[in-house]
């Protein structure tokens, strides 16, 4: 059944936050700024329906109410992003303003798909569950006018799927499912969320702001046009996590090999071994570090609201990738995510600054692997009220060839990764008797 066809929609409304008197003004950041040409953040998880099914009505009542609560403590959601031109010097500043214009929130209907019908496929419908998320095809530096959050409740004949996207300038990874976990929260009868973010952005000490970029920057014509792409979700059990660990491990000598770097490795060389590639072509893995843990002077806390990743990428010839054992590769990921230091991030802040650089879908979509989000986010943890989620999937946005989203697995200490690649590259990985037989 096409998902053009199935999804039909019920409402659409604007859920607030409580009124305040004054409007709260909340300037962005490098690692902010330089996501505004890109698309939000899309995620979503999927439930069975609760039991007791005769009053959606009542449930759907509640999820909104429990939004608007939330929203209390994650203000600037309900805010829309604001420009100032710099007439001086031909540049131009953004900030959000927390002007309470609201999220979306949108009630859905997926006439005749069952849970099953996202779960068992080995690829993922990658048009219906892209029907499942609200503002699609928007882009960040739209959250001018458009909502900077949105959140879709799709029935299902025997399951819900809420759907949440929320623009990138205001949210990473880490920043996107503490405010799921919060509305989950007060959602299931909290009288208050256990960890309240924290709004104010960080900034290096002598930064005038708002920080100014070019004019150009705001030229969101990419031009970019996608291959044809499959997604399609590769399950690592807790057994097989530890066995590429220890060998990793002891193929280098060390033990400082993580269980997410040697999953990570184990992965790209699947995908460069059905690629065929010449030996000497130099492939590369782009990781999201976090770097909440890495600010020390102050600490930058886990709850700060905000972009706090930086980008770093490992590089690497083909036949040494494939020739040379796991541990080798692995051991290179390891050592660059190690030079993510506190005195490098300063120097990146620091020169964005002075020259800023916006990236675009055509930069992010380079000849290498990106991977995105954590097995360490609390995904499963969602319960609404009726239970937990069966399944986490991703919409659209940012979905180039190579796009790679990690996600905690059900089962305690699994990993799930959640692969964008072409078709003949998804194919031959699962035919691939070294990466699937470890």
């Amino acid at each position: 059944m096409a998902a053009g066809n199935s999804i039909r929609l019920i409402s659409t409304s604007t859920v607030k936050h409580k009124e305040y008197p004054t409007h709260q003004r909340i300037e962005l950041t490098p690692w902010d700024l330089q996501l505004l040409l890109v698309d939000p953040i899309q995620k979503g998880l999927l439930y069975h329906k609760p039991k007791d099914q005769s009053e959606i009505t009542t449930l759907i009542h509640h999820l909104k109410t429990s939004l608007s609560r939330t929203l209390d403590y994650f203000t600037p959601f309900a805010g829309r992003l604001t420009t100032i031109e710099n007439n001086d010097n031909n540049t131009v500043s953004y900030f959000i303003d927390c002007n309470n214009a609201g999220a979306q929130f949108v009630h859905a209907l997926a006439i005749g798909v069952s849970v099953a019908d996202i779960l068992e496929p080995v690829y993922v419908p990658q048009q219906l569950v892209n029907s499942f998320f609200p503002l699609n095809g928007v882009r960040n530096y739209e959250g001018i006018s458009k909502p900077l959050l949105g959140v879709q409740v799709t029935e299902l004949v025997d399951g819900i799927f809420i759907g949440c996207t929320i623009n990138h300038t205001v949210v990473d990874g880490t920043s996107f499912w503490h405010f799921f976990n919060s509305w989950s929260e007060i959602s299931r009868g909290f009288d208050q969320i256990s960890k309240p973010p924290v709004l104010k952005r960080w900034f290096l000490d002598g930064i005038d702001c708002p920080i100014r970029i070019p004019l150009s920057h705001n030229d969101n014509s990419d031009g970019f046009a996608l291959p044809p792409l499959k997604e399609r979700v590769f399950h690592f059990t807790k057994e097989k996590i530890a066995t590429l660990k220890a060998k990793a491990n002891s193929e280098i000598g060390t033990n400082k090999i993580s269980s997410l770097q040697s999953v990570l490795t184990h992965f790209w060389r699947s995908v460069i071994r059905s690629q065929t590639p010449d030996p000497n072509q130099e492939v590369f893995f782009r990781l999201l570090i976090g770097v909440r843990p890495r600010i020390l002077h102050p600490p930058l806390p886990e709850e700060y609201l905000g972009n706090a990743v930086q980008a770093g990428t490992v590089t690497i010839k083909a036949g040494d990738l494939l020739t040379r054992r796991l541990g080798y590769a692995a051991w290179e990921m390891n050592k660059m995510v190690a030079l993510h230091t506190e005195e490098k991030l300063r120097s990146f802040l620091e020169s964005w600054v002075e020259k800023p650089r916006i990236l675009t879908e055509s930069s992010m979509a380079g000849n290498a692997l990106v991977t995105s989000s954590s097995p360490r986010f609390n995904v499963y943890g969602n319960d609404f009220g009726w239970g937990k989620p069966v399944a986490v999937r991703s919409g659209a946005g940012n979905k180039t060839h190579g796009k790679i989203t990690v996600f905690r697995g059900v089962e305690e200490g699994s990993i799930d990764i959640e692969a964008c690649l072409s078709p003949e590259i998804l194919e031959a990985m699962g035919n691939d008797l070294e990466f699937i037989h470890v």
